[in-house]
């Protein structure tokens, strides 16, 4: 795997398992030698995939500015049609992350017939989502837990989100995408991703 796919991979698995949301002016400034220097410890991270299991651990220091940068400058051809400015906060704590998006809802209301009672029946157009959760990860396996959802600053039930991260990541050898609840895999043999306040830490 290379440092450019095991990009893809995290950065995806975070933007779309937090759901995903426009960074408001506050937000650190993104620069390319910041998006650069992430393709570099990526591939370092894939090198360390190669190696014989040593007794000691490979750490490898990430920050949040890393990941935005990384997004807006190398991952913006890989992030679904339909979703826009994509910003990952690494709130820190018990693997808080907070994730946000502009996303096109018009695309997912549109699947199926809505009834009275399905909240995407009454939203459309692009608007912003932010979700909150808990990233926990234990002998290479990752599972994020949801906290809180928003669609244009209305808190919205876990099904909705649902099937916008169902929509937007579906696949051929996926067709029903990403589900919040399952767990997946940590690539490149990480063992565990410890979250501290504006950094992550991979740890192979």
């Amino acid at each position: 795997m290379s440092g450019i796919e095991l990009g893809r991979r995290l950065a995806l698995t975070g933007v779309i398992a937090c759901a995903v949301v426009v960074a408001p002016s506050g937000d650190a400034k993104l620069t390319r030698g910041e998006a650069d220097s992430l393709v570099r410890k990526l591939v370092q991270i894939t090198e360390n995939s190669g190696f014989a299991r040593a007794r000691a651990e490979r750490s490898t220091t990430i920050t949040e500015p890393e990941v935005n940068s990384y997004l807006r400058y190398h991952a913006a051809s890989e992030i679904p049609t339909g979703v826009t400015e994509p910003y990952v906060t690494i709130v820190g704590g018990d693997g808080r992350l907070e994730g946000r998006a502009t996303v096109d809802l018009d695309a997912v209301r549109q699947q199926k017939k809505r009834g009275w009672t399905d909240p995407l029946g009454y939203i459309s157009g692009k608007l912003p989502i932010q979700a909150t959760g808990r990233l926990q990860t234990q002998d290479g396996v990752g599972r994020f837990t949801l906290d809180t959802a928003t669609v244009g600053g209305v808190q919205v039930p876990k099904v909705v989100l649902q099937e916008i991260v169902s929509y937007y990541t579906r696949r051929p050898d996926k067709p029903s995408g990403i589900s919040l609840d399952d767990p997946f895999d940590l690539p490149a043999r990480i063992r565990e991703i410890r979250v501290r306040t504006g950094q992550a830490i991979v740890v192979q």
